[in-house]
């Protein structure tokens, strides 16, 4: 008897085991819901991301991980935890548009922002997948394009991120270290690069913050070791995620676990959102040499951030690519604002009922679609939500005992503490 009902992909192939041939045009069911996860938990870092400057606590999450995804109102809260929060630091290269300060003189840090989360599959969760998965999380920017001009074009060398060759003599590596001012432009080209910007934010360290002591690179590559030794006699995944900025870490950071051997055999799969460029040719056919990772990167075709840096300075597109066009949904304004087209709630609505660019757009998985105002006004008027809905409620004030309106105290479980 014939069936219409879609053939169920193996969880290796959802991660990309075979570049998801088969099951984007149109999207595999299994596969929707698993980008959609990962837009969530991406949304979740916007959601808690405290960014006002009049709070001594400005930069960090609100929320602290024993309850952070019941506070963002992740659906199935239960079956994840938060392992670690994750820091970074800006200092080196980059001006101090990168962080977000408070205006408070008792500001919990002046030298890092939050900047994403490491997760698990809960036991039941496991159980019932049959492996466990580890999420690593990166929040992306949270003021438009407040950084895409900042941080520069520039491809810098992916050395930082590559493999110590052991055959390689240490006036070799001298040599090395000194010669890229004067490379061929054809020995350059050969070599991996990755735009300066995102690998700032990545490796930098100060030891002047208790939070970024080592870099979100340290501070990552430890804690998948830690939860690999954890979990050894489980399978595992690991999905790297972000929407902008976080698409670009997830990329060097899904590279760079591979390339350093922390994942192993273990299957690697990046889902990114409006992924801006990241590297060269050479950083793109690094990374194709290893079987067990795989990206796929979701974004609108009108979006200008994935062209961004550019072609003509060298960088390439990487990973299989999930095209939607905004333009297709009834519910979405005719809008001329580039951060609209660049929205992650957005994108989301769209992935919830893109059935290809000739098809009709009409939801597939039930989504609510007052998600996409969450931070914009990107719905017609006639769908009556309210813009940017979500806020802290009365933006963080309390009342306090003497009848003062005044910010509201952090609870000990959500207080920033570095991670050990």
């Amino acid at each position: 008897m014939a069936t219409n009902q879609e053939p169920e992909p193996s969880w290796q192939q959802l991660l990309g085991s075979k570049n998801w041939d088969s099951l984007l045009h149109p999207i595999n069911l299994s596969l929707r819901n698993h980008i959609l996860r990962c837009g969530d938990f991406c949304q979740a870092t916007y959601d808690a991301f405290n960014n006002d400057q009049n709070s001594k606590f400005c930069g960090t999450s609100r929320y602290g991980k024993p309850t952070f995804f019941d506070k963002v109102m992740l659906e199935s809260a239960s079956d994840y935890r938060v392992e670690s929060f994750l820091y970074a630091t800006a200092r080196v290269s980059l001006p101090e548009a990168f962080l977000l300060h408070s205006k408070s003189r008792e500001s919990w840090d002046r030298e890092s922002n939050w900047i994403g989360y490491i997760a698990t599959t809960s036991d039941e969760r496991t159980e019932a997948l049959g492996r466990r998965e580890i999420y690593v999380v990166w929040r992306g920017t949270t003021r438009d394009y407040e950084w895409v001009n900042v941080l520069g074009a520039k491809l810098e060398s992916a050395k930082p991120l590559l493999r110590v060759n052991e055959n390689t003599s240490s006036t070799n590596k001298e040599k090395d270290d000194t010669s890229s001012s004067s490379d061929s432009d054809d020995d350059s080209e050969k070599k991996p690069k990755v735009m300066l910007g995102w690998l700032t934010i990545y490796i930098s360290d100060d030891p002047k913050s208790p939070f970024t002591k080592v870099s979100a690179r340290t501070q990552l590559l430890g804690k998948i070791k830690e939860l690999k030794e954890r979990y050894k006699n489980e399978n595992l995944s690991i999905v790297f995620t972000g929407h902008s900025l976080g698409a670009s870490l997830s990329v060097i950071s899904a590279f760079d676990v591979a390339e350093n051997g922390v994942a192993d055999d273990i299957p690697v799969a990046a889902f990114v959102f409006g992924c801006p460029q990241v590297g060269n040719k050479a950083f793109d056919e690094r990374m194709k040499k290893y079987p067990n990772v795989s990206v796929l990167h979701i974004k609108n075709s009108i979006d200008l951030i994935p062209h961004y840096p550019s072609r003509l300075l060298g960088y390439v597109n990487m990973g299989t690519e999930l095209v939607i066009d905004t333009r297709k949904s009834p519910s979405l304004k005719d809008s001329k604002n580039p951060s609209d087209w660049h929205n992650l709630q957005a994108m989301l609505h769209i992935v919830a009922g893109w059935n290809g660019e000739e098809g009709e757009f009409k939801l597939k998985v039930k989504r609510s679609l007052a998600l996409v105002n969450k931070s914009c006004a990107f719905l017609k008027d006639e769908c009556l939500v309210p813009e940017s809905w979500w806020v802290e409620k009365n933006k963080g004030l309390v009342r306090n005992e003497d009848g003062e309106w005044v910010m509201a105290p952090q609870t000990d479980e959500d207080m920033p503490i570095p991670e050990t």
